[in-house]
């Protein structure tokens, strides 16, 4: 039987139990994942699993600034997942390397990431958007699931280390109940205290990225996902770091789509603290089909 989901602290915990990878030697570690009945492993948690294992290999002087990934196989959550990191160039101020997850054998998500060392330079960076309500004054996913019950089950095997809440309406509602938007702006912070480690929160940041990015396809056209709606995979991902920041702190992620064609919808995001600082920034494509369809 699976254990009921993790809340809070707890759920913060359990992410980070999967984020301490066991080092096996110099350039591979392992993974688990958690036992929630999921079908497969949410790409959120092998992207940071991989990004953890490549920053384990870089001078604790460098901090990651941008990962690029591809998810080519979906992954087994019962079945642990090897972690190889190549590295690719240590320079005066920047190191590369390359993250390579595997099941079985068979590579289930790559990644390039690269570190810098703190430097000084020009500054800059367009506003957040105005007039969105704080996280205090925006509906939190108890808020939806009492709204929607019959969804309470799907939730039950989703990421709960993230607290979500969407300042529109959540992709997951039956079809009807979603009018067409070109914007989809969700707040998140991770639900629990994090320890200090900057790779820890880049990490965190990078698990929780993949939350809500794809629903700005849908919600470009007012659809949904799931029965009446569309399925979805992500394909790739990549994520751009561009200031310090916490990730159990509140952050808004701004987030619209300029492009869908051919079964494959292009997402980007910005990620912007309450007080209105630009942390980073995300693009994703991803898989998108009709229910039902081949």
């Amino acid at each position: 039987m699976t254990p009921p989901p993790l809340r809070g602290q707890a759920a913060v915990d359990q992410l980070l139990g999967l984020l301490d990878l066991k080092r096996d030697d110099e350039g591979t570690f392992t993974g688990e994942s958690p036992q929630t009945g999921a079908q497969r492993v949410f790409g959120g948690q092998v992207a940071a699993q991989a990004l953890v294992a490549a920053g384990r290999t870089v001078d604790e002087s460098r901090f990651v600034h941008s990962l690029h990934g591809y998810f080519v196989r979906p992954g087994d959550p019962t079945v642990p997942i090897h972690f190889t990191v190549e590295t690719i160039r240590d320079g005066r101020s920047f190191s590369v390397r390359r993250s390579t997850a595997q099941q079985n054998g068979r590579t289930i998500f790559f990644m390039s990431a690269s570190f810098q060392v703190r430097e000084e330079g020009l500054d800059h960076h367009t506003p957040p958007p105005a007039g969105v309500p704080g996280p205090a004054e925006t509906p939190t996913m108890l808020d939806w699931i009492a709204r929607y019950p019959e969804r309470e089950r799907a939730f039950a095997a989703a990421p709960q280390a993230v607290d979500v809440r969407y300042v529109g309406v959540p992709g997951w509602v039956p079809p009807g109940d979603r009018v067409a938007n070109a914007e989809q702006r969700v707040w998140m912070r991770i639900d629990g205290k994090l320890p200090d480690d900057p790779l820890i929160h880049a990490c965190a940041l990078a698990y929780a990225s993949d939350l809500s990015l794809l629903d700005a396809v849908l919600s470009t056209h007012g659809e949904v996902w799931g029965p009446g709606g569309v399925i979805g995979a992500s394909l790739d991902h990549a994520l751009w770091l561009h200031r310090p920041f916490r990730a159990d702190e509140w952050f808004l992620y701004d987030c619209t789509s300029p492009s869908a064609s051919g079964s494959r919808g292009l997402a980007s995001g910005r990620m912007f603290t309450e007080d209105g600082r630009h942390i980073a920034s995300a693009v994703q494509e991803g898989l998108l089909r009709r229910v039902g369809a081949r």
